[in-house]
């Protein structure tokens, strides 16, 4: 098991929080995951790692895999220009690498300046899955279990209508 992997379910074993773990190969989109046959697939959502224009704030945003993002209303509900943030923003704001986005990322963010935004669809899932840091592998569990796992870390958690 690699470091990364581990923090998470380091943390889920701290606070008790029961989930499923599923090994699979690495991915890197929403179809590849939807090909590996999941043991629950509509549990998967989509995160996109955004920053703002000036690169001050940055965002995690979490949605059902089947919606699409409206970065531009996003921003303007938020007060910001929107754009997708780099790899190396990602790696030095969560220690993530590309494919591997994840809100357990902020468990990385020392600063907590990465704001999570949770699509309102998403609290009435009875699994949300994602990954733990890592792209060969993805946690299942209770969305209010994810939710007080990124606030008990202190980052900034809002559900949004998205």
């Amino acid at each position: 098991m690699s470091q990364k992997r581990d923090v998470v379910l380091r943390t889920l074993a701290e606070q008790n929080i029961p989930y499923q773990l599923w090994e699979h190969p690495a991915v890197y989109t929403i179809e590849e995951m939807d090909a590996l046959d999941l043991p629950a697939p509509e549990a998967v959502v989509k995160n996109l790692f955004l920053r703002d224009a000036k690169g001050r704030r940055y965002f995690l945003v979490v949605l059902s895999k089947e919606k699409q993002a409206d970065l531009r209303a996003l921003g303007e509900r938020l007060g910001v220009k929107l754009s997708f943030a780099s790899s190396e923003r990602l790696a030095a704001c969560m220690g993530l690498e590309k494919g591997s986005v994840t809100p357990f990322g902020v468990l990385n963010d020392q600063e907590r300046k990465v704001e999570v935004l949770l699509d309102q669809d998403l609290r009435t899932r009875p699994l949300v899955a994602v990954h733990p840091n890592e792209n060969t592998a993805t946690v299942a569990l209770a969305p209010e279990d994810l939710l007080q796992v990124l606030e008990d870390h202190g980052n900034s958690v809002t559900w949004l209508e998205l």
